[in-house]
């Protein structure tokens, strides 16, 4: 029996991917749950693993192709002959078992359009020189659709029940879902605004030699994705510097009398610990901006992502719940994430949910930086190489260990003077770590 092996759901807001490896031939006996390509997401490269065992019969795809998700990619022969083999080839000693019932195929996923083409969509749908589609009510659950539709009216403020669909058993689409709100658009005399205009490349071969190279999947989608932040976000960046010398004593100190117990601790990690703190007493670093309602969205949870530099590109993923954890706890889950980021061993999910962020370029050098604030956050914390200075105290001038900082922010959140509190108060909290404990 020929079974069809389609890319599963990744995780939310995935919809397709770039396939970078082809682990199996045609022909090839594979066991269940043996990784048959290699799929490169905006998120992570992951495996796609095998279903159920048999004999590859068929490879759909190609090395380099872009798949979207639910796509049939692989049909496999499910033959309890074929079975058989590779138990025997996988464990001669084992008894061969053929009364076991096969395993079904996973249930492919509807096919989704890509998260990120909606969301830069949704700026042209909805913010319009007319008034907002404030007046459509929120969607209810009565609509035949899916939880990804079903989102995706709640995002451009339409009621889903209003919606007619067009698929299977008029059951409504994401492109019905859009298709009704442009209507609504068009039929209040609106005109959309927001979308990006790109001006044609000159012929730059006219001058010398050129090169092309086409982007990988990674660096397409930072392309995208920091493009998009700089043209919606009024960018500001604000500057300080702290005195870590006391901190680095401190830090030197704890790492060699612990340096058996597999922790180490990093300035990153402790600046997580002091930016979770800092954004409880300025919380407007720790929304979002909702433009569809003008409302600034507080949230009560702190997820720091780190900028990490791979071979891939930059990809930042997340620590959850940092306010919950010990900067101890904090300095192993980040030498763990960052090695499994690097290793491509990430999970999707990993790289989603931050609320802040922190890009520590220290490690290569400079003296100061200007981050792009990452939508939907309105802030992003940029760390330089530290130096010994010549600082003024007491009378006299003495060598200090002094830390560039730079905040960049969305000034629709905030305003010039909260983001210089915002950082005196961070540098204090790490030159006086007290700080963390008496100003609540």
């Amino acid at each position: 029996m020929i079974k069809e092996v389609s890319i599963p759901d990744i995780g939310e807001n995935i919809t397709e991917g770039t396939v970078i490896d082809i682990l199996v031939a045609e022909g090839e006996l594979v066991k269940e749950e043996q990784g048959l390509i290699e799929f490169e997401t905006d998120k992570a490269v992951v495996d796609i693993p095998s279903p159920f065992a048999g004999t590859v019969s068929e490879i759909l795809i190609a090395k380099g192709d872009t798949v979207s998700i639910g796509k049939v990619i692989i049909k496999i022969e499910t033959e309890v002959a074929a079975q058989s083999k590779i138990e025997k080839a996988k464990e001669k000693s084992a008894p061969t078992v053929t009364d076991e019932k096969e395993k079904e195929p996973a249930a492919s996923k509807p096919k989704q359009e890509a998260l990120e083409k909606i969301k830069a969509e949704a700026p042209a749908l909805v913010k319009t020189k007319a008034e907002p589609l404030k007046d459509i009510p929120v969607a209810s659950d009565s609509a035949p659709a899916s939880p990804t539709v079903r989102r995706l009216a709640r995002e451009l403020g339409a009621d889903i029940n209003k919606v007619s669909g067009t698929g299977p058993g008029e059951r409504i689409t994401d492109e019905d879902v859009k298709a009704f709100v442009k209507r609504l658009v068009l039929a209040r005399g609106a005109e959309p605004s927001g979308a990006r205009q790109f001006m044609p490349l000159p012929d730059l071969s006219k001058w010398g030699e050129i090169e092309r190279e086409k982007m990988s999947r990674v660096r397409e989608l930072i392309a995208k994705g920091t493009g998009y932040s700089w043209s919606i976000i009024p960018h500001v960046t604000q500057f300080d510097q702290a005195d870590i010398t006391q901190l680095e004593e401190f830090r030197k100190t704890f790492n060699k009398r612990h340096k058996n117990d597999g922790v180490k601790l990093t300035v990153t990690s402790i600046l997580m610990k002091v930016i979770a703190e800092a954004v409880i007493k300025f919380p407007r670093f720790n929304a979002s901006i909702d433009d569809a309602t003008s409302e600034i969205v507080y949230r009560k949870y702190c997820n720091i992502g780190i900028a990490a530099d791979t071979d891939r590109g930059l990809l930042v993923p997340v620590i959850r719940d940092i306010n919950s954890k010990s900067i101890v706890e904090l300095a192993r889950e980040l030498i763990d994430i960052a090695e499994r980021t690097r290793a491509k061993k990430i999970s999707p999910d990993e790289l989603d949910g931050g609320t802040f962020t922190i890009s520590n370029q220290g490690g290569i050098g400079g003296i100061n930086f200007t981050p792009i604030v990452l939508w939907p956050q309105v802030a992003i914390l940029g760390v330089s190489r530290a130096s010994m200075q010549q600082v003024y105290v007491n009378g006299e001038f003495v060598p200090r260990l002094i830390m560039p900082l730079s905040l960049s922010y969305d000034h629709r959140a905030n305003d010039g003077a909260d983001a210089a509190r915002f950082m005196r108060w961070v540098c204090e909290a790490v030159e006086h770590p007290l700080t963390l404990f008496v100003d609540k």
